[in-house]
């Protein structure tokens, strides 16, 4: 399991629809806990008044993130891998 970024941008219109997206992940999460966890979600308060997150996550593989966000119906703008302390930095490396 690696660390990865999640960011979704001004994915929703509604904090409500935001807490509804969370619930839908939380319950895909369950379903695929051999392949993904969460591990802390922030809200994001966009400038034009819609709500996005920022989401940190332990999985298998950055499409593990992708097959849980279609499951849950979320979008994905960027994943990004977090290195771990003993890791040696992969620069350019596109995941």
């Amino acid at each position: 399991m690696q660390t990865y970024l999640v960011v979704r941008r001004s994915a929703w219109s509604s904090e409500r629809e935001q807490r509804d997206a969370e619930a839908r992940s939380t319950a895909e999460a369950a379903r695929m806990a051999d392949d993904i966890a969460s591990i802390w979600d922030y809200v994001l308060e966009e400038c034009d008044w819609t709500v996005g997150s920022v989401s940190i996550v332990r999985a298998s593989s950055p499409e593990a993130v992708r097959r849980h966000a279609a499951a849950a119906r979320l979008p994905v703008d960027e994943i990004v891998r977090i290195a771990e302390p003993d890791d040696e930095v992969r620069r350019g490396e596109a995941i």
